[in-house]
């Protein structure tokens, strides 16, 4: 694993993250790739050769490890981080796209021009549909990973006794996984840090779509009171021909006198 590539990705995509972003961020950093690299690793080891059954017919204690365990828990976490990861890069991606564009622009027109954008960071326009769709693609990720860690073992349980059936078995054979607690700790741990990410990346879509649409009735309400603004700035401008005299009217007495 590249740890310089890693921390430059988590790095820039936290800079343009908000609140629920930088959580989830530690969480995956910490909770979830230390753990795996640190401890999940070393805890499943060589699982092939840690898996016992009580026969010697050749064949039988393969057969029996691929029926039971058809995909590595370990690799399984590999491929669930790489794809959460990695959608990460997009936003970077995209920022470093405005940065270009604004650098262009203003090397054809002169650093006095116009800039294309108030902030290239700022979460509008593209870049906000980008962020919101990288949430969604990692929520969709995690989700189908905690389905498929449940459906491929049935379950989160690793049982201490293992029945098998399988050809070319002579028959029901008892088998033994190595180390079932900790592997059974270790995959609920890893399951529930799954669930908070997507709890998080969930909080964040509701926040961004929330922060947007209040930005957008305080605009709408903005834009209905500014013609009565404007009629009553127009009221109260002096037209010409219809001014009152500035003298002041004589009084009655003077006239009827």
């Amino acid at each position: 694993m590249n740890w310089a590539f890693l921390q430059g990705l988590l790095s820039g995509v936290n800079k343009y993250s908000t609140v629920f972003g930088r959580v989830w961020l530690s969480i995956v950093f910490l909770f979830r790739v230390l753990v795996f690299v640190v401890a999940a690793e070393k805890v499943w080891g060589d699982e092939q050769k840690d898996f016992k059954c009580n026969t010697a017919q050749p064949g039988c204690h393969n057969v029996c490890y691929d029926h039971f365990f058809p995909v590595s828990h370990v690799r399984l976490w590999a491929l669930q981080l790489i794809f959460v990861t990695c959608p990460s890069l997009l936003v970077t991606m995209h920022v470093a796209y405005r940065d270009d564009r604004e650098r262009k622009h203003r090397l054809k027109y002169g650093e006095n021009c116009r800039s294309l954008y108030l902030n290239t960071g700022k979460k509008r326009g593209g870049l906000w549909w980008t962020y919101v769709l990288t949430l969604v693609f990692k929520i969709g990720v995690d989700t189908t990973f905690v389905y498929l860690l449940y459906h491929i073992y049935e379950g989160y349980d690793f049982p201490s006794l293992i029945k098998c059936e399988q050809k070319p078995c002579p028959n029901k054979v008892d088998c033994f996984i190595a180390r079932p607690t900790e592997k059974r700790i270790f995959t609920i741990f890893m399951v529930v840090t799954s669930l908070a990410c997507i709890l998080l990346s969930i909080f964040e879509i509701v926040y961004l779509i929330g922060k947007r649409c209040r930005e957008w009735c305080v605009s709408i309400h903005n834009n209905r009171h500014t013609p009565k603004r404007k009629l009553i700035e127009l009221n109260g401008i002096k037209m010409p021909g219809k001014s009152s005299p500035e003298t002041p009217a004589p009084s009655y007495s003077l006239v009827t006198s």
